[in-house]
């Protein structure tokens, strides 16, 4: 196994939005994805967690909650009961010092807690609230459970993506929620930007889970509109170019090609078939690649499986072509170029010793986000913030007596 570089860690590097504090009072992986965007880049994002922690902190491997350790580095944490006053009193007393609060309950929820859009705008008129949900926080479903699962069926992803003689297929990984993640960061830094303009002070940002995942599909709607037909699933195969598909190796490894550009089709088609692939009338544009790429599929397969990977690869490559290496995790983290960008960077986990994350993303030359600290024990920043939120120290014994801070 391939070790990671050791990860810089910068406890006292500034980012390009210090002084920018987030209440983030999500559950799971949208609303940390959000989040940890906001933190990599310096902002003071608190986890305000229920007793027990957030339930992120459940999903676990051999015991160990890596997605949160994760999503939830550089954040501090602060465990709520918000089902007693007190806690939603302490609250209450922090949302006036945030720039931004992030929540994920169902739609209706905030309001039954009393902390309506309308109220939080009297307590705190520069507050940027975002409100992540399944659906959205209007329309007929927006009343609904909305896990991303859901979301990947409805969009119409699951039923493009697999191959057309099998079931649907929902992605191994919590896809709708990261796309949710990266769009609630751009939408958060947008209302930041309208903000420092003048343009408005606080306002509501309303993510939906569904829009986000459906934001990925291109042009859906408007193929079926000029078509009146429904996209099958068509596996790795494309029906927009060709040839784009994985190949299977005479080494029982697999390579991945695109020819999404006319002049590439042809230079795939010159190599693999000579002039005579290369003229022929049934591969001569785009649209005649696409409706008989199951043919020259075949005629690629079989050049590809007579070779290697590796001889392919360098084969390939040698002719400008796009193609590269179907990874899993361990191919990837000892892939050089992976290496040497340190994609993935090891943090001293204090329960597992280096633990592989990913790298700060995207890469600022002049203001570049960084991993200033781990991700945190539930609670572990109570009193820091509370103090410097104003609370004294009989009022925090207070909470705590409460039995409303963990």
């Amino acid at each position: 196994m391939v070790e990671a570089r050791p990860a810089r860690i910068e406890p006292e590097r500034a980012g390009p939005l210090s002084g920018i504090r987030v209440l983030d009072l999500s559950r799971v992986v949208a609303g940390n994805a959000l989040g940890l965007e906001l933190a990599d880049f310096g902002a003071e994002v608190i986890k305000v967690e229920p007793p027990g922690g957030d339930p992120l902190r459940d999903w676990q491997v051999k015991g160990h909650s890596l997605y949160w350790k994760e999503l939830s580095r550089n954040k501090l944490s602060v465990v709520l009961d918000l089902r007693k006053p007190e806690g939603m009193a302490a609250l209450e007393r922090l949302i006036p010092t945030a720039d931004v609060m992030i929540e994920n309950f169902r739609p209706g929820v905030l309001e039954e807690m009393g902390l309506a859009p309308d109220r939080l705008q009297a307590m705190a008129p520069d507050l940027i609230l975002v409100r992540i949900s399944g659906f959205g926080q209007t329309g007929p479903a927006s009343r609904l459970p909305g896990f991303g699962t859901l979301v990947e069926a409805m969009s119409g992803f699951a039923s493009r993506n697999g191959f057309a003689d099998r079931e649907p297929v929902l992605p191994p990984l919590a896809l709708a929620d990261m796309i949710a993640g990266l769009h609630g960061a751009k939408a958060v830094l947008a209302a930041l930007r309208a903000r420092d303009r003048g343009m408005a002070r606080g306002q509501v940002i309303d993510l939906s889970l569904l829009e986000a995942m459906y934001s990925v599909l291109g042009p859906e709607a408007g193929s079926y509109a000029v078509t009146g037909q429904v996209k099958e699933r068509t596996g790795s195969a494309s029906g927009n170019s060709a040839p784009r598909n994985v190949y299977k190796t005479r080494d029982g490894r697999w390579i991945a090609m695109s020819g999404s550009t006319d002049r590439m089709a042809k230079r795939i088609l010159l190599l693999v078939g000579g002039d005579a692939l290369a003229r022929d009338p049934r591969f001569a544009t785009n649209a005649d690649r696409v409706r008989n790429r199951v043919v020259l599929d075949a005629v690629i397969g079989e050049w590809i499986g007579a070779r290697d990977r590796d001889t392919a690869l360098s084969i390939f490559r040698s002719e400008g072509i796009t193609v590269g290496p179907v990874h899993d995790i361990a191919d990837f983290m000892a892939d050089d170029h992976v290496i040497e960008r340190e994609v993935v960077v090891a943090i001293p986990d204090p329960d597992l010793g280096p633990l592989p994350v990913h790298n700060v993303l995207p890469r600022l030359s002049a203001t570049p986000g960084a991993i200033r600290r781990l991700a945190p024990e539930p609670g572990a920043d109570a009193e820091d913030v509370l103090r410097r939120a104003g609370f004294s120290a009989e009022e925090i014994d207070g909470l705590r007596e409460a039995g409303a801070l963990g």
